[in-house]
Order: C-alpha cells, then sequence, then structure tokens
C-alpha cells in the first residue's frame, strides 16, 4: 500500500530513538565502554567514591593508626541468563557485581587486595525494561524541583514578604531557610532551628562593617537583623550558633567546628550536586559579578578542604568566603528582593527551568548509594572489633544491605512498575512516562492546581494533551515526541536556527530557561519559493518571546520550530487531524489507544500520522535483522538468516501471556531464500502489520458536521 502525504511543512528532523530517556541514562550509570580509570564521578562510580573510603572510627581522622578500605574499580559481568529464559523460568535478568577493595593498615603501612562480590544487578533489556522474576518492570522518571536557590513571595496577613531557599539534591541534607519577620531581621532556617543569618556571617568571620560591605547596595536591609544580633567573636558565634541548632549538647569548640563541617561543607551531608551548582549560577551570576567574587566551580570538595582546617581565631584574618553553597551571594539578591531594587526578580517553581528529571540512572545510584551507605557502617564496626592483622576486603565487608535496596527499590519501590503490555503503544508510553509522586515528590492530596496545570515552558517538553482523568491528572505526564532529556537532568527540545530571515538545517537543543532569551517562529511559518526566507503577513511574522505571541520582522527571528508535532507526545501524535479535536476527547482519545487490545488480525490505518512505524519499530515488539544476509528457514518458532557461512537465529515468541494477559505473538514476513539487509523487518509483533502500528480496525463511517451545532 503507497503512502501519499498531506503535510506541507517539509520534515527536517527525524523523531529520536523513542526509548533513549531509558537507554542512555542506564548505560551512563553503568560507564562499562569506560575503562576503570577513565569513569567519571557519576552514576555507579559516584556512588563508590561517595562512600569510599571508609576508615576506622569516624571517618574523618586524618592521619594516624587504624585500617582503611579503599575502593579501586568495579566490573560487571555477563548475565547468566539471556532475557528470554528469564521470562519463561520466572528469573531476574541480572549480572554479577564485583568491586576490588584495598585495605591499609597504616601502622604497618601493609596493604591487601581483594575482589569482593557485591551482589547481582538487574540489568535493563534492549527495549528499556528489566526483568524482575520473570515479569517485566519499568523504572519512571520522576519530575521534581532542581536543587538550587529560589526566591519566592509568601504572602503573610495583609502583606506579602519575599522568602529565599537553598534545596539540596533529594537526601543530601536539609533545606536552608531565608525570611524576614514582621520586624524585618532576617532569620536562617535549618532543620525547624532559627537564628539571624548575621551570626552565621560572623562564624565565618564577617563583623558589622564587613557584612555591610559585603551587601553593598542592599546592607540597609540587613540593618534590623545587625541591631538583633549582638557583635560575636568568631568563636563565640560559633558557640552560639552551636547551642541554638544542639541544644541539648555542651558547647564545645571541637564539636562546633565539626557541626559547622557537616552543615556545610560535607558533600555527603549537604550536596547541591552539578544540577543545584548550575542553577545557582545561573541565578546569581550578577550578584558574583558585583561582589567581585569569582564564580565556584562545580565541586565542593575545594570548600570542604578550607573548612577542614576552619580555626575561630583565624577566621577573621583569613576572610573565609563562603562561596561554596552560596549562602551570601544568596542573602543579598534576597536583601535585593526586600527592597525592591531593580533588577531582582522572583522564581516562578513551575517553570521547566527550575524542575528537572531523575531518570532511571540516577534514581538506582541513589539507591545503591544508601545500600553502600548502611553497608559501611558495618565495616567500621567490625574494623573496630576484629583483629587489624587477620582483615582482609572479603572478610570484612557484607553485601547484604546493598542487595535489600536494590531489592527493595525493584521490588517496591513507587517508581518501578509492572510494565504496561497491553499493546506496543501502551509499552512506549510507559517507558517515556514522568511522574511526580514518589519517594521525595509530592503526594496526590497536597498536590496544588498550579502544579498540575499546563505551563508555557512544557511546549515541546512535556505532552499538554496527555495525563491520566483521575486524581493524578496533572502529576503523571509524558515526554513530548522529540524533548531529551540532557546530562543535568533538565528537558530540551530542538529548534532550526534562524540567521538573517532565512532559516537553515542547523539543529539547537534548549532546555527552558535558555528559550527564554530568544524570539522563535512557528514551524508553520510561511517560507519563500526558495524554501528558506521567512515570509510574513505584511512583512511580519507571528513569533513567541517567553511564551507570549508577538508580530516580529522576519530578521528579528532567531530560531524556528522543527516541526509542529513537536508540542505532542507520541500518543498524542497518533491521531490524525487532531488540530481539529477538542482537547478533552484529544486527552480521551490518547489515552484510549494505550487501551487497545492486539487484534487477531491486525490492519494497519488508511488515515495515519506518520510515526506509526517508528512507534513500532521503537517499542520493541518487532523482530529485526541484525545483519544483512539471505533468510535460509522461516519456521513457526525460528526465522534463520545466512551470511556467508554464518547462520544467525532468529527465536519467534508464539502466543504468550503478557502482563496484561493479552497475547504476545510473531508473525514472520519473510519468505525463504529472501534477501534482507541490517534493520529490515522480519516478523511482526502483536497489533503490527509490515512493521506499522495497527491498534484497530479501519471502519466506514458517516459523519455530519452541523456547522459545530452538534458538538457533544
Amino acid at each position: 500500500m503507497s503512502l501519499h502525504t498531506f503535510g506541507r511543512i517539509k520534515e527536517t528532523l527525524p523523531l529520536p530513538p523513542l526509548t533513549e530517556v531509558q537507554l542512555k541514562s542506564f548505560y551512563d550509570f553503568l560507564q562499562l565502554n569506560v575503562l576503570p580509570d577513565k569513569r567519571r564521578s557519576a552514576g555507579l562510580q559516584g556512588a563508590f567514591l561517595e562512600v569510599f573510603p571508609i576508615e576506622e572510627g569516624d571517618g574523618r581522622s586524618r592521619g594516624g593508626s587504624g585500617l582503611v578500605l579503599d575502593f579501586l574499580e568495579y566490573r560487571i559481568d555477563q548475565p547468566k541468563h539471556t532475557p528470554a529464559e528469564c521470562r519463561e523460568r520466572d528469573l531476574t535478568y541480572q549480572a554479577p557485581m564485583f568491586v576490588k577493595l584495598q585495605l591499609i593498615q597504616r601502622d604497618t603501612g601493609l596493604i591487601k587486595e581483594d575482589s569482593v562480590f557485591l551482589g547481582d544487578l538487574p540489568m535493563m533489556t534492549p527495549d528499556g525494561s528489566f526483568i524482575i522474576n520473570g515479569a517485566e518492570r519499568v523504572v519512571v522518571s520522576q519530575i521534581h524541583r532542581s536543587p538550587g536557590a529560589y526566591f519566592t513571595v509568601e504572602p503573610r496577613g495583609a502583606k506579602e514578604v519575599v522568602a529565599a531557599s537553598i534545596i539540596p539534591m533529594p537526601r543530601r541534607g536539609p533545606w536552608l531557610e531565608l525570611e524576614f519577620d514582621n520586624a524585618n531581621v532576617l532569620w536562617l532556617k535549618v532543620n525547624k532551628r532559627k537564628f539571624p543569618v548575621t551570626l552565621l556571617l560572623r562564624v565565618l568571620g564577617f563583623n558589622a562593617d564587613a557584612v555591610r560591605a559585603l551587601m553593598g547596595p542592599t546592607a540597609e536591609a540587613l540593618e534590623p537583623t545587625l541591631r538583633e544580633d549582638r557583635e560575636y567573636a568568631p568563636s563565640e558565634a560559633l558557640l552560639h550558633l552551636f547551642s541554638i541548632m544542639r541544644p541539648g549538647e555542651p558547647p564545645r569548640e571541637e564539636k562546633a567546628v565539626a557541626f559547622l563541617f557537616n552543615l556545610l561543607a560535607d558533600p555527603r551531608r549537604f550536596d547541591l550536586g552539578l544540577p543545584g551548582r548550575y542553577k545557582m549560577n545561573h541565578k546569581l551570576e550578577g550578584v558574583y559579578r558585583e561582589m567581585k567574587w569569582k564564580l565556584p566551580k562545580y565541586s565542593s570538595e575545594d570548600y570542604a578542604q578550607t573548612l577542614l582546617s576552619y580555626d575561630p581565631a583565624q577566621a577573621a584574618k583569613s576572610g573565609l568566603y563562603f562561596q561554596d553553597q552560596g549562602i551570601v551571594p544568596t542573602v543579598r539578591y534576597l536583601c535585593g528582593l526586600h527592597l525592591g531594587l531593580p533588577g531582582y526578580e522572583v522564581d516562578d517553581i513551575d517553570h521547566l527551568g527550575n524542575r528537572r528529571v531523575r531518570t532511571v540512572g540516577e534514581l538506582l545510584g541513589d539507591t545503591i548509594r544508601l545500600g553502600l551507605g548502611r553497608m559501611a557502617r558495618g565495616i567500621r564496626e567490625r574494623m573496630l572489633l576484629g583483629a587489624p592483622e587477620a582483615a582482609t576486603p572479603q572478610k570484612i565487608v557484607n553485601n547484604r544491605p546493598v542487595v535489600a535496596a536494590i531489592r527493595e527499590f525493584f521490588g517496591r519501590s513507587q517508581l518501578s512498575q509492572f510494565k504496561d503490555q497491553l499493546n506496543p503503544l501502551a509499552e512506549l508510553r510507559h517507558k517515556r512516562r514522568i511522574s511526580a509522586l514518589g519517594p521525595g515528590g509530592l503526594t496526590r492530596e497536597r498536590a496544588g492546581f498550579d502544579v498540575r496545570d499546563v505551563h508555557r515552558t512544557h511546549y515541546g517538553r512535556i505532552c499538554p494533551i496527555e495525563t491520566p482523568e483521575g486524581a493524578n491528572i496533572g502529576l503523571i505526564s509524558h515526554l513530548a515526541a522529540h524533548a531529551k532529556v540532557n546530562a543535568l537532568g533538565f528537558i530540551e527540545t530542538p529548534y532550526r536556527k534562524v540567521v538573517k530571515g532565512k532559516v537553515t538545517d542547523e539543529i539547537v537543543y534548549l532546555t527552558a530557561d535558555n528559550e527564554d532569551k530568544y524570539i522563535i517562529a512557528q514551524a508553520n511559518t510561511k517560507l519563500g519559493k526558495d524554501g528558506v526566507t521567512l515570509e510574513g503577513v505584511r512583512g511580519r511574522v507571528v513569533a513567541r518571546v517567553r511564551g507570549d505571541p508577538v508580530l516580529v520582522l522576519p530578521e528579528r527571528v532567531e530560531l524556528m520550530d522543527v516541526t509542529p508535532k513537536q508540542i505532542v507526545s507520541v500518543s498524542t501524535g497518533l491521531i490524525p487531524f487532531l488540530e481539529h479535536d477538542d482537547a478533552n476527547r484529544a486527552l480521551m482519545g490518547a489515552n484510549m489507544q494505550n487501551q487497545a487490545v492486539p487484534l487477531l488480525r491486525a490492519e494497519p490505518p488508511l488515515v495515519c500520522t506518520g510515526i506509526e512505524d517508528r512507534v513500532a519499530l521503537d517499542s520493541g515488539t518487532l523482530v529485526l535483522a541484525e545483519e544483512a544476509g539471505v533468510v535460509s528457514t522461516v519456521g513457526p518458532r525460528l526465522i534463520k538468516v545466512k551470511n556467508g557461512k554464518v547462520e544467525k537465529e532468529y527465536p519467534l515468541t508464539r502466543f504468550t501471556r503478557s502482563n496484561q494477559t493479552t497475547c504476545i505473538d510473531h508473525q514472520p514476513v519473510v519468505r525463504p531464500n529472501q534477501k534482507v539487509q541490517a534493520g529490515d523487518l522480519l516478523a511482526d509483533g502483536p497489533a503490527s502489520r509490515q512493521g506499522k502500528l495497527a491498534l484497530g480496525h479501519n471502519i466506514l463511517i458517516a459523519f455530519m458536521p452541523l456547522e459545530g451545532y452538534n458538538f457533544e
């Protein structure tokens, strides 16, 4: 059947791999194709580097005696069974994980090296799912507030007050909250205990005059706070701060210094992470410039070293700037907002520049980090109890906490879900789902209207149509067809570059906060006869700036949408003539396609939108040739393709039960002696025909539009 396209807009960018959000995240987490000494401190490698070295005692004693267990490298062997065997025999598709560890006796300098089995790690199948006890599961990505500094306006009685929050990565420390009270005193709140923010500045060596100099034109806002907080020397301020935060403990200087380090500089206890550092620098760049401070690097380690050697008596002399977590610039920005100075803006927390996606790799990394942390506590106990000379890495490591954490995550986490296998589209949609629920996320009861609503920054990133109709409306969403999740977890969408009114084929991917800087034309903007010059109505084209439509000269346009399809998800993009569909009906249509039961005789649609083949291909339900050759055998359960002397076998799944008790059945589409190329279709899966998604039947209908009067 030949395909006739009625579209008038040239497709410049094909759909990206639709399961990339799952596969890329998992492969980046493992870094298996990278040499051990070249691996980045991220994913699995990052989890090990954060927990190790494990030292005898509290883990922060530098030098001295005792045992130290250090991490060298990890390796992951091949899985023992294939995915098909695991499905058949109710096994978990997993691979053994080994860690090479080094035990150092600091007294004698003796080093013992050992490879330790740390448990089996579930592996992702080529289609982006996991097989746990024979059942296929999908780890859904989670969207949450990005770490960084946020400035908001909160109502208090009849007036509004400005407040700021410094938010670390999930499970990486407490929120630091700054707010003015009715007397205009600025308080810093940590773990439900609060103190005047100037007290912390005094601990770091700033007296009242130094604080005023530091705040520059915004210093006036801190005058009531300076009056409230009496003039302390750094050592007094430190003990006073410690007595506020730990009221039951006697204030001793060494304990107070350790507390300060834990609160503000230990990356294990408070960490903004790369996304938080990026957001903080992005927001406070102007303030750093005004203060003549250099923007901090994306690392907490340099700063942690400074605080390790913190001495209250030296604090005033050394001028120890608390740059890393950005408290001082945050205070200055908040004071500027409080005074109503120009150039200071509050944040929109629903803007997608302020929300990021935690994909499977990050969620799994957090799980393993949790298990390693529990394992480290057990290792420290065994170091203290056993004889140092008899200790080996194998003897002091117990992998049970890591195994338990992994099992708990895949078996019980709200984000590890039983895969929706009703049809190929349902599978693909499940892997591209984004949830605001789950550990550390929102709850249905607490989520208000603003969080659930469509935001202008969803354009090209999150589908405005496809979401459940019940209590989860707006909390469960789906990635738009062309959207990608970048290395920091922010969602990007593609645009074509426009140079001097001429559109080019150069593609740029932009996050929501970067997009706000540009003037962007629609994909359906009229082009001249040459196919590249923008032509407007009466010399102007419709574009948008920060989501608002504007009429501009073609020369002012900087970017252009790649396709009208980029604003919707894959499910919604399968609906023909979507633009004539009422939004509520489109939502129902997008959701109902995923409920279509595969038919015995699939029938491809007569009217389609052109992405049916990509959906079937990326769902992983088709059987494709891995290399070119000639089909030698076509049987009910096996297809063989011969390439020279080598014959490759492709087993077919016949009449197998899916998770939703529908039938998974492969039907061969090739004949013996047929030549095939790599990537060619060998067998159709459920609900597909000739490699195209085929969910229903073409039925003959009579349609009467009575000038719109018969709508509903």
